[in-house]
């Protein structure tokens, strides 16, 4: 007999080496035990007029083989997809439902929605999902609670309502702007309380103001608000930038911002009041959208103590320099001059949401009066409090000065409701508060 030599003896050891590894690997992926997963993007314990879902189904090992989806309602199964997946290897598989009762003739009432997937391994791992449902085909009604609503351009309005089910949101739609609800008890009745602005440019007859609400199965409803919008006008006036007040503040916004290194005083002013200044507000807005669900306040709001106003809520300020105009804005607060570093008090009880530097509005603080309003303090020279810190009526939170796009040392007061920029002069105004908050929420 031939011996074999020692190439031929590495060569079959490695050739059964690899059958038997070839071998594990078939065997280890066909009997594997691992089960498919199902995630689902949203909850759907509720199902309304229509339901729009996505399931993603997983399989690490051997693949998806079937996946279905079915929905049982009085004894009745309706298949609302079933997918067979001819080749081996599928991982994972993203599936969007649009679940129409109606079309699939279910009623209100309980229902039963089951979700399966299985593998290709030989054993045939299987992973099912059984929920129960409410299907509701019935959109909440809407109870709006003030019959009367007088409302300024520019200005605030707080109105309460009912729904006929527990929703999921609810608030009031004006145009583009949502300001949300708050569910409260008032004089032991559950309702919604809703804080929102109307913008400058309403005008009654011309705009449209409706409560929303969408309940847990996605159904949604509107309802009109009655409400009499008065007449606002605002003023205009021309404001010059002398070289000294550029030459002074440009420079400070050029450090903070790398891209305004080389430019001009007047192209540096055209970015801080044109774009600084939109994202500025936003940030703003975007921060009182965050809001103690109750009311932390009580009472008439404070005006800063022996200050002069300089400049009203709505101004529409053009800038002048050399005759030209350079730029324009739209003033979203009062500004209030005192003597220099004049103390600056809380205008009403409330938490503080923000303590620190905003661009153009440099030092700034707001305070979250809860439901949704707040109070801005802005161009202050010292800030004496922080955030998450609880202040009461007339404490002291800092100190005017000029920080950010102010020429002179003075205070900026905003109030911002629903997540909007405001008329303050109303908040100061102890008739306006009773007539609109005090009263609409005692008649409860």
């Amino acid at each position: 007999m031939r011996k074999l030599r020692p190439f031929g003896l590495v060569l079959i050891a490695f050739v059964i080496i690899a059958a038997a590894g070839g071998a594990w690997l078939f065997f280890a992926s066909s009997f594997e035990g691992e089960k498919p997963i199902l995630k689902f993007d949203q909850d759907i314990s509720a199902i309304g007029l229509q339901k729009l879902f996505t399931i993603t189904f997983m399989d690490r090992k051997s693949g998806l083989c079937n996946t279905a989806i079915t929905i049982v309602q009085d004894n009745k199964t309706t298949i609302l997809s079933s997918i067979d997946y001819p080749q081996k290897g599928i991982k994972k598989k993203s599936l969007s439902l649009m679940i129409d009762p109606l079309s699939l003739k279910l009623h209100d009432g309980k229902a039963t929605l089951s979700i399966s997937a299985v593998d290709y391994s030989l054993r045939k791992n299987k992973t099912s999902f059984t929920k129960p449902v409410n299907i509701d085909l019935t959109p909440p009604q809407i109870y709006p609670l003030n019959p009367i609503n007088n409302i300024n351009p520019g200005g605030a309005c707080v109105i309460l309502y009912r729904t006929s089910e527990p929703v999921l949101t609810s608030g009031v739609q004006v145009e583009d702007y949502f300001s949300p609800g708050c569910p409260v008890t008032l004089s032991g009745k559950s309702c919604f309380i809703a804080y929102f602005a109307l913008p400058m440019h309403a005008r009654n007859g011309q705009i449209n103001i409706r409560v929303v609400a969408r309940d847990y199965g996605g159904n949604e409803s509107s309802s009109n608000i009655p409400c009499l919008i008065r007449d606002k006008k605002f003023r205009s006036d021309k404001m010059n930038l002398s070289e000294s007040f550029l030459q002074q503040k440009m420079p400070e916004f050029q450090l903070q911002n790398p891209n305004l290194r080389g430019k001009t005083p007047l192209e540096i002013f055209a970015y801080v009041n044109g774009l600084m200044r939109n994202d500025n507000d936003k940030t703003i807005m975007t921060m009182c959208q965050k809001t103690n669900p109750r009311q932390l306040w009580e009472g008439i709001f404070l005006r800063m103590k022996n200050a002069s106003p300089e400049a009203l809520f709505g101004d529409k300020r053009t800038y002048m320099h050399e005759g030209k105009p350079v730029g324009e804005s739209i003033h979203r607060g009062v500004d209030l001059a005192s003597t220099a570093h004049a103390p600056v008090e809380a205008a009403n009880h409330g938490i503080v949401a923000f303590a620190g530097f905003i661009g153009i509005y440099g030092n700034t603080i707001l305070i979250d009066h809860g439901l949704g309003l707040f109070t801005h303090y802005a161009h202050l020279g010292t800030i004496s409090v922080r955030k998450g810190q609880e202040v009461k009526k007339g404490e002291l939170i800092g100190y005017t000065g000029s920080s950010g796009l102010a020429g002179g040392d003075h205070l900026h007061f905003g109030v911002v409701v629903g997540g909007q920029f405001v008329n303050p002069q109303e908040w100061w105004d102890a008739h306006w508060i009773a007539d609109n908050v005090t009263k609409k929420i005692e008649l409860l």
